[in-house]
C-alpha cells in the first residue's frame, strides 16, 4: 500500500493525518495504526488522523490514538486537522466538522 500522509504538530502532539475522501485507508487496522505511530520503526506520532467527507458538516475528523484503537476527539489534533483541510482547500476561513463526540465548530 502506498501511503499519502502529513505530519503536522500542535501545542507539542504530533500526528499523522491522511485525506481519507476516497476510502483508501478505512480498512487500517489497529495493528498498522499502531506501527505508523511506532517511533522506533514507524513514521512516528502521538495519533492519526483521517479526515472524511459528512453529510451533515465540512468533513469528519476520525481520531486514533498511538495505540491503534479509535478515541474521542483531541484538541491538539482538531486544530492540526482543521489547518491541514484549510491548506488543501478543503474548508474556508470557518469550519464545522463531525467528530465520534459531535459536531465542532
Amino acid at each position: 500500500m502506498t501511503l499519502k500522509f502529513d505530519k503536522y504538530q500542535g501545542a507539542g502532539n504530533d500526528f499523522i493525518i491522511l485525506n481519507n475522501y476516497n476510502g483508501s485507508y478505512s480498512r487500517l487496522s489497529e495493528e498498522q495504526i499502531r506501527g505508523m505511530c511506532n517511533r522506533q520503526m514507524g513514521i512516528g506520532a502521538d495519533g492519526l488522523i483521517l479526515l472524511e467527507p459528512s453529510d451533515s458538516s465540512d468533513f469528519e475528523m476520525k481520531y486514533y490514538n498511538s495505540d491503534g484503537k479509535v478515541s474521542s476527539l483531541c484538541g491538539n489534533g482538531a486544530r492540526c486537522v482543521v489547518l491541514y483541510a484549510h491548506k488543501k482547500k478543503i474548508i474556508g476561513e470557518k469550519t464545522k466538522f463531525n467528530t465520534i463526540d459531535g459536531v465542532h465548530q
